[in-house]
């Protein structure tokens, strides 16, 4: 009630732990606060916050349109309802070394245990479509270092993500992450990877914690939770399958809304008002109220 119950250092510590093991972290992406307080209840490892998603919902393109202001607004009023480590896509890092440091700084702040920089040119594209374009390996370097010298707690994750496998082949994205790992990234996120093999070799050549994007429609096949694990893959995030499922069903809602005019056939699909109230904890509030309304001090005598 009334938000996470654990720190923002607690969380950032107990995810740190668990990236050191060799289980394998499922982070689903969170359109909005509520759905984040569901992919908690579920039992899930993690939330993530995506770029792609902020855009969307502010009907926009994914093509680094958005804004710091707009992406940490969202990622900390996910990140304050969750007890759960939260990842936070923050493109190119909205500038210059510089405003890297701004924008890690600034999302340390607002409760998010890590987030990811890339290696495109900004504005970024979607990483799953053609026409992108990747800076200088020093460049993006210097991204890195700006990230990590610029964090106050250690356990704040700086993942790089590398978007040069649709440009320089495989080899060219390994090496580019074995240099953001010197550099001192602490996960590497490798975008687009094209099968199976592809994920092993990554995990074998690049001496730090992977992360697979598990998109849909995407050029990385859909693997499944058990094969990530056995290729060794330590996070895995699906950055819009929820608000893909969501819009799926508004757009079908709407569209026998408006030819059957009533909702009346939609209403055993619907998340009933009783499970809402139960994911929002309407009985944890009023007893809260309650308990300070009902609040009497003790009574003092004084001399």
């Amino acid at each position: 009630m009334l938000g996470a119950t654990t720190s923002p250092a607690s969380r950032r510590a107990a995810w740190r732990d668990a990236l050191a093991t060799d289980r394998l972290l499922a982070f689903p992406g969170a359109f909005n606060p509520l759905s984040a307080l569901l992919i908690e209840e579920l039992g899930f490892d993690g939330v993530y916050v995506s770029g792609a998603v902020i855009s969307a919902d502010l009907g926009l393109p994914d093509i680094g349109l958005t804004t710091l202001t707009e992406v940490a607004s969202r990622a900390h009023a996910i990140a304050q309802v969750t007890n759960l480590p939260a990842l936070v896509d923050a493109d190119t890092g909205f500038g210059e070394p510089m405003n890297v440091a701004r924008t890690v700084q600034h999302l340390e702040d607002l409760g998010l245990a890590g987030c990811h920089i890339e290696d495109q040119v900004n504005p970024k594209r979607c990483g799953h479509l053609d026409g992108k374009s990747v800076v200088g390996v020093e460049e993006m370097c210097r991204r890195v270092a700006s990230a990590v010298g610029a964090r106050r707690d250690s356990n704040f994750v700086i993942c790089a993500r590398t978007d040069a496998r649709a440009l320089e082949g495989l080899v060219g994205a390994i090496e580019r992450a074995k240099a953001y790992v010197d550099a001192g990234a602490d996960l590497i996120f490798a975008e687009a990877l094209e099968s199976e093999q592809e994920f092993e070799r990554f995990k074998a050549e690049v001496p730090a914690p992977l992360l697979a994007n598990m998109t849909e429609f995407g050029k990385s096949p859909l693997l499944d939770r058990r094969t990530l694990e056995a290729l060794g893959v330590n996070v895995v995030i699906y950055p819009v399958t929820l608000l893909r499922l969501a819009m799926g069903a508004a757009e079908s809602g709407l569209r026998q809304l408006r030819d059957e005019g009533t909702q009346a056939g939609l209403v055993p699909g619907m998340q009933t008002r009783a499970r809402l109230y139960e994911l929002l904890d309407y009985a944890g509030y009023a007893a809260f109220d309650t308990a300070i309304f009902d609040f009497k001090p003790e009574q003092r005598k004084w001399s």
